[in-house]
């Protein structure tokens, strides 16, 4: 039986260390890349647990550039680099310990090196079931999916929209990686672009090792902005989300109402 995966340590944000492009907001949780198309590359604050994922939303987009954004690992501290690379691929690459992947528009699973049993089919109009598995991961699925429209229309809505899945490389697609212990001590990375698992896209990680994860604002991604995944117990945060996009008609409306900035946001986003 699969297990649920660790529970991600409240408020996952940015490193510190980042690409000299990159301007994060104050709670280190959105990266925004202010000028050109490289020197975006930006990290995990803390290593990832095993099974925990690191989810980004695409919030910005910047035409006329060529590429999209790049996610992975690394067993690199970010703070033990002598400078941040200007790219994540082929630069933080080649400095070795490092597994980053390019999204593309029609990202598809990458092939696997040895013959295992076919996914089961989706279901057909809800993408799923509650929670994606990956090998011995359980990972609730509600946030994970990213949504056309967040935000303009009235939450009795959301059930027809949440199925709406955006291409990987689109605005408000949501992106995360994590990596999967297997027995020989090695790990899984894997990437899930809006609810789906791509697969093992590097096998033999060094699972005792502190992997970090990368997210490189690369060309015509411009901003994106850190998801919270919660595992077990919804947190405080969550349950005034919940009780107010209750009792309202509209999500606009929470404009509207006495309560701090970052928690609007939170309500009417989320």
């Amino acid at each position: 039986m699969a297990e649920a995966a660790a529970p991600g340590r409240p408020g996952a944000r940015f490193h510190r260390v980042h690409g000299a492009n990159v301007r994060l907001d104050a709670a280190g949780t959105r990266a925004t890349r202010v000028e050109s198309f490289a020197n975006g590359l930006c990290f995990s604050q803390e290593p990832l647990a095993p099974g925990e994922i690191f989810l980004v939303e695409i919030e910005e987009k910047e035409p006329g550039w060529c590429g999209h954004l790049r996610v992975g690992l690394t067993a690199r501290d970010p703070q033990s680099l002598p400078a941040v690379p200007e790219y994540s691929l082929p630069d933080l690459v080649s400095l070795g310990d490092s597994w980053v992947f390019a999204i593309t528009r029609s990202h598809n699973r990458v092939p696997l090196d040895v013959e295992e049993p076919p996914a089961a089919p989706r279901a057909q109009g809800l993408l799923w079931a509650p929670e994606l598995l990956i090998e011995q991961v359980r990972i609730p699925r509600d946030k994970l999916v990213g949504r056309s429209r967040p935000g303009r229309y009235s939450h009795v809505l959301d059930e027809l929209y949440r199925t709406n899945v955006l291409p990987p490389t689109a605005r408000r697609s949501r992106i995360g990686v994590l990596y999967a212990p297997r027995p020989d001590g090695t790990a899984d990375m894997h990437i899930v672009i809006n609810g789906e698992d791509m697969g093992p896209s590097a096998r033999g990680l060094p699972a005792a090792r502190p992997l970090y994860a990368v997210v490189d604002v690369f060309a015509s991604t411009k901003s994106v902005r850190v998801i919270q995944v919660e595992y077990g117990l919804p947190s405080l945060q969550t349950l005034c989300r919940l009780v107010i996009q209750k009792h309202i008609v509209h999500r606009l409306a929470i404009d509207g109402l006495d309560l701090p900035p970052p928690l609007k946001h939170f309500c009417k986003h989320e």
